[in-house]
């Protein structure tokens, strides 16, 4: 179903995770972990997900459950719970995406990019393994990450005594995201229209080389990272003085509008979080087991995808009827002298009917 009605090159893969609030300590994965709807930490189950989006449809199609080293180090939890052996190795969150990631693309889905928060773009194997399967992303990072610049270059140190140095160096050291965009020349951006009007902030973009290269011994610095890939450095001051830092590996001639439309896509999977919860009982599972969470799980996917489903066709019905109304108008109005009628444009697709739920954009 969502490859019917979803398939488009814009379509884009969102990770995340959303946290499931519990008491006790016998469901499957529960620890004491960050709770992204609660904002603290607590005593939960996390849910890997991926989401297809375009514009402000999305569908989800994965939620994997993570497990803590507290359950994974202990095989008589895991034996309790009924945990298969192949989801006993201890995964991190960006792993297990990656493993969804290849799920879904096995499966003959596609999409057009990649998106994450930085939970998941701090993990440099995570972008690295994007990279690998030729995937475009664009994903959230913490403001202290190192960076080169796009020119850096790789030197032979010179040795003051000793043998000659048998690596090369890069001939710039490489520094925290939030200084290298000190500089830059800053624009302020509208990317949609939200329920208060138009939402907006000032961005800022540079080409770097990510700081996640093998670790060397670079002068008197200690062991530094080589450069990378190259990618875009984004960087996103709102409005309520909020800082945020991003990396793309978009095309060089990717322009400031796309790379902010891009990484602010990512706010549909908090919806579909929320209504997967709130309207379809995602975390009302009372059970206890691998299995029937997992179930639970794909119960509520399905039934939200069948839900937007209809609603999709709703808008296209409400489309034609507003088309055949106007058409009928047309051929009813007489002509008071004779003139010539401009051909009407098609109207876009209107907005879902959304539910109503109070979101704030990402």
């Amino acid at each position: 179903m969502a490859r019917n009605y979803l398939a488009s090159v814009c379509l884009a893969a969102v990770i995340d995770d959303t946290a499931i609030p519990k008491k006790g300590t016998h469901s499957v994965g529960v620890a004491a972990q960050y709770a992204s709807a609660l904002g603290k930490t607590a005593n939960c189950q996390t849910l890997v997900s991926l989401t297809l989006a375009r514009g402000e449809v999305p569908v989800m199609l994965a939620l994997r459950l993570f497990l803590p080293e507290s359950w994974t180090s202990n095989r008589a939890r895991l034996d309790r719970a009924g945990v298969p052996a192949e989801y006993r190795t201890a995964r991190t969150k960006p792993e297990l995406a990656l493993v969804e990631i290849d799920r879904v693309i096995a499966a003959g889905v596609r999409f057009g990019c990649v998106l994450a928060d930085a939970g998941y773009g701090l993990s440099a194997p995570f972008r690295q393994g994007l990279t690998t399967r030729k995937l475009a992303w664009a994903v959230g990072i913490p403001r202290h990450l190192k960076v080169y610049s796009a020119d850096v270059r790789m030197i032979w140190p010179v040795a003051k005594r000793g043998r000659p140095r048998q690596r090369h160096i890069p001939d710039i050291l490489s520094i925290p995201a939030e200084d290298m965009l000190a500089n830059a020349k800053w624009r302020t951006i509208s990317w949609r229209t939200g329920t208060k009007g138009k939402l907006k902030a000032r961005f800022a973009a540079v080409r770097v080389r990510v700081a996640d290269g093998p670790p060397q011994r670079i002068r008197d610095k200690g062991q530094q990272h080589l450069p990378g890939e190259e990618a875009w450095l984004i960087g996103e001051h709102r409005m309520s003085g909020e800082k945020k830092y991003y990396l793309a590996n978009l095309s060089t001639k990717t322009d400031l509008r796309t790379l902010a439309a891009t990484i602010k896509a990512r706010w549909i999977c908090e919806q579909a979080h929320q209504q997967l919860k709130e309207e379809l009982g995602l975390d009302h599972f009372e059970g206890r087991s691998w299995e029937g969470l997992h179930r639970h799980a794909l119960m509520t996917m399905i039934a939200y995808a069948f839900l937007q489903h209809r609603r999709l066709a709703t808008a296209r019905r409400e489309k034609k009827n507003q088309r055949a109304t106007a058409s009928t108008n047309i051929a009813r109005r007489t002509p008071r002298h004779r003139r010539t009628h401009r051909s009407a444009t098609t109207a876009t697709m209107p907005t879902l009917q959304k539910m109503d739920l109070q979101r704030k954009a990402a």
